[in-house]
């Protein structure tokens, strides 16, 4: 690889953590809502451990193979990329703690803060002493390290006071204390002072010499223990197995893997970080000392406290009923009359809800088959689908057990379906099924049959289609039915559709049409003529798509790409990536969904898709990218992707250092995600004013 090549890279996982950092600076955006900004606090924090959990561990394990792995764009060693990781995430912590104390001293005027105990009364103090003695010790379980006393196991993200200790005659040992109980509340309210607390596990750590009182207590700290999550399915898949009891045995080895990462309140000796190195069999360099509360879930219960203070929030919105749809009239004839789209979460779910519902009554359908990946714990869909199966349709439902971290939900929810007569399917032993695809098959006079068909860019789950945006696709298009039949006759088979014409479907028809598209482009920009390529993902890491963008750019074609998180290419890099645009949108509401656009004018070709433009997804899993041929949506597409484009409110645009940097380009900023919010309620008032 040439050197000025590799500077059009960069690392997947200092990507991720620099997406990670954008999701944090929101946290001290003032123009976003107070109680807002916790909440970008609090999901920074979550997605550092799901990031030390999957990637981390990942690349622990990696570096404990006798083959040496290395990053395929810029060549970094698994050691180096963990070097590097935890180099990045002591700034980030020191970053987050200066953000953490703004937010604080902010919240303070509002009537909520977080004390200790130097800024106690002597009266409150006793209070606290003794809110501890009766309220909290009884339940607590203190041990003491030694021979007779094995070093405990300590469970996955939960806190525990550390204590090192000296006997009376004079040896050292190590006291651990579980900070968390079922009986006892993480926040503990100061009765003299309403609005203010104190943490329980900062209460425990001041009076633990009370549960060592025969000891002296030198050090201590509250620690927190991340461990490994990446349990590999695909390695234990055997036809012989019942692959649902290999998912739930998987699912509690996960809880006992090795730690990645070891986080402490406080600083602590060497010898005693050394001793815990040994007994957790971590490295030392893993330890990361950590200057906010360790778990920054518990700012969701201080929101409640700000409820009465509406200016503090985001502005109140929920989906709208979409323009052009009847709620009041069959979907389903809608659908076949012509193509929906639907935009979540600006419009509801409700059309699609109601349209699988129809479905399972309906006396002309005769099946219904769906690929599930996540799915909401009380879900319409699945009481649809039992009822379809209870009426004696064919209901075919492939859930795949392996989404990560929503297993234990998704075996629950295979159960249910399967005692209602679903035909159940597990996915495939090589691949992920990622895929959103949903096909009823009805009786037709004239033909003999027909299909309706929904695809989309999101899960089936209707508490994140008012969080995420996501594109779903109804359509009674045949060729389209007809392709996704196939896909769903394959999956039945436990095979993958080695051919398709409309669809893209990974991981045999993705990449390599991608790749031919973009060849597409190549020779119109060389021929002179306007060409162009549109990407909107969430994730751009596949090494062949992203050589063929650079190749594309010096053809002369100019290329648009919205990625919200991981992206491995560098735009603006001069001889190689001067006509690529990365833009980054970090908002209100996740940005999810996939657009894929070719070409300019009559010819041009869009798509939306669940994959991102990532190895995994492009020929690791089993993903499906619709085209669009109405050309109300194609404008409507369009029109979508040109607005997140101009987005100079939370929309930052890389450069070609990697950085991302806010840019001006509206006169009065533009915020993409609430300008779809006023359009979808501009749509439905006029649809209530015309009686619809």
């Amino acid at each position: 690889m040439e050197k000025e090549e590799k500077n059009c890279y960069t690392n997947r996982e200092l990507s991720w953590l620099a997406f990670n950092e954008r999701v944090l600076n929101e946290a001290s955006n003032e123009k976003v809502p107070l109680a807002e900004r916790l909440t970008f606090a609090s999901i920074y924090q979550t997605n550092l451990d799901e990031f030390y959990m999957v990637r981390v561990g990942t690349l622990m394990t990696q570096m404990n193979s006798k083959e040496k792995i290395c990053e395929n764009k810029t060549g970094m060693s698994s050691e180096k990329q963990v070097a590097a990781i935890l180099k990045k995430t002591r700034q980030l912590e020191k970053k987050k703690a200066v953000i953490y104390e703004q937010l604080m001293g902010e919240l303070e005027p509002k009537g909520v803060r977080i004390i200790n105990f130097n800024k106690l009364s002597n009266q409150e103090g006793k209070f606290l002493e003794e809110y501890f003695d009766v309220h909290i010790a009884p339940f607590l379980s203190p041990m003491i390290i030694g021979k007779q006393h094995p070093f405990p196991f300590l469970a996955n993200k939960q806190m525990y006071a550390v204590v090192l200790l000296t006997t009376p005659k004079g040896k050292n040992k190590i006291g651990i204390v579980p900070c968390k109980n079922m009986v006892f509340k993480r926040l503990i309210e100061i009765p003299t002072r309403p609005g203010t607390f104190m943490l329980s596990e900062e209460l425990i750590l001041h009076f633990i010499s009370k549960l060592y009182s025969k000891y002296r207590i030198r050090e201590k700290a509250i620690m927190r223990v991340t461990r490994n999550a990446d349990i590999d399915a695909y390695d234990v898949y055997d036809e012989d197995l019942d692959y649902r009891d290999v998912m739930e045995h998987l699912i509690k080895k996960r809880n006992r893997l090795s730690p990645v990462r070891i986080e402490l309140s406080r600083e602590i000796n060497d010898k005693a970080k050394a001793e815990l190195s040994n007994y957790l069999e971590i490295g030392k360099g893993h330890f990361i000392n950590v200057d906010t509360p360790l778990d920054l879930s518990y700012v969701f219960e201080l929101q409640n406290y700000l409820a009465d203070k509406p200016e503090l929030f985001y502005e109140k919105r929920s989906p709208r009923n979409p323009a052009g749809i009847d709620l009041k009239t069959g979907i389903i004839e809608q659908v076949e009359q012509k193509d929906r789209l639907l935009s979540y979460p600006f419009e509801s779910m409700k059309p699609f809800i109601k349209m699988l519902e129809e479905a399972a009554v309906d006396e002309k359908v005769v099946s219904i088959k769906m690929t599930l990946y996540r799915v909401a714990e009380r879900s319409k869909i699945i009481d649809a689908l039992v009822e379809a199966a209870e009426n004696g349709k064919e209901v075919v439902v492939l859930i795949e057990l392996r989404a990560r971290f929503d297993e234990a939900n998704n075996i629950e929810m295979s159960k249910r379906l399967e005692e209602a007569g679903c035909q159940i399917l597990y996915g495939l032993g090589e691949y992920k099924v990622h895929s959103k695809l949903c096909l009823i098959t009805k009786t037709n006079e004239a033909s003999g049959f027909s299909y309706v068909t929904q695809i989309g860019t999101g899960n089936y789950n209707e508490k994140t289609s008012r969080l995420y945006t996501d594109l779903s696709l109804m359509t009674a298009n045949q060729d389209i039915g007809i392709e996704t039949a196939k896909v769903f006759d394959a999956l039945q088979k436990g095979e993958t559709v080695e051919t398709t014409s409309g669809l893209l479907v990974a991981p045999h028809c993705l990449q390599n049409r991608i790749i031919g598209m973009i060849d597409e482009q190549i020779q119109i920009a060389k021929a002179g003529g306007d060409a162009y390529i549109g990407v909107k993902v969430n994730s751009l890491t596949d090494k062949t798509i992203i050589d063929k963008f650079i190749e594309a750019s010096n053809a002369g074609v100019k290329i648009d790409l919205i990625v919200r998180g991981i992206c491995c290419l560098k735009p603006k890099v001069l001889g190689f990536t001067e006509n690529i645009r990365v833009i980054s949108i970090v908002g209100r509401f996740l940005e999810h969904s996939r657009i894929y656009i070719f070409g300019q004018g009559a010819q041009q070709k869009i798509y939306i898709a669940s994959a991102d433009f990532m190895t995994r997804n492009t020929i690791r899993r089993v993903e499906v990218a619709v085209p669009i041929y109405d050309e109300d949506i194609k404008r409507r597409i369009r029109s979508m992707f040109e607005l997140m484009l101009s987005d100079d409110e939370k929309g930052k645009e890389q450069n070609a250092d990697g950085l991302y940097l806010d840019r001006k380009i509206n006169e009065i900023p533009i915020d993409s995600q609430e300008e779809f919010y006023r359009q979808a309620y501009e749509a439905a008032e006029c649809m209530t004013r015309s009686g619809q």
